[in-house]
């Protein structure tokens, strides 16, 4: 079974009003792309909390995101008619919603679960697993989004025998 292709967001915080600020995805082959995303006017919500856990200042995503427009073109091209994974499918499909609505355009792609893909054997290592991942990947706690979608395909893999 070939890997799944991943994505992971990072967001300015949880809930209401919270909004994309660091998007990342591994292809099955592999290959990986992250990208900050500025926030858009209205976009004001920041949580200190959100900013322990990713340790992305607004000031650096103000300084070095790219506008919503370009990271969804960005997505889209590169994930154009696939389906893609994530952990959290309640929170990213809110965020890339918000991401595609300001960008005046809609996803190529599907999001699904990645529980989806996995038996309740599966399931029930699942925390394991990723925290094996974790402990291989050294990124010392830190969660960025590429680096996260990484962890998500590895533990995937490690469960699934996947290649």
């Amino acid at each position: 079974m070939p890997l799944p292709c991943v994505i992971d967001i990072e967001a300015s915080g949880f809930g209401r009003g919270s909004y994309p600020i660091e998007i990342g995805f591994v292809l099955a082959d592999g290959r990986a792309m992250c990208r900050l995303v500025r926030p858009d006017e209205g976009w004001t919500h920041w949580d200190g909390e959100a900013e322990r856990l990713h340790g992305l200042t607004r000031d650096l995503i103000e300084r070095h995101g790219q506008p919503a427009a370009v990271v969804a073109a960005l997505l889209n091209d590169h994930l154009r008619g696939g389906t893609v994974y994530c952990d959290n499918w309640a929170h990213d499909y809110a965020w890339l919603a918000t991401l595609y609505e300001v960008a005046g355009c809609s996803p190529s792609f599907r999001l699904r679960h990645l529980r989806e893909l996995m038996d309740d054997r599966q399931a029930s290592l699942w925390d394991g697993a990723c925290a094996n991942a974790r402990a291989h990947q050294g990124n010392n706690g830190r969660h960025r989004a590429s680096q996260d979608a990484r962890l998500l395909q590895q533990a995937f893999a490690s469960l699934s025998g996947a290649t």
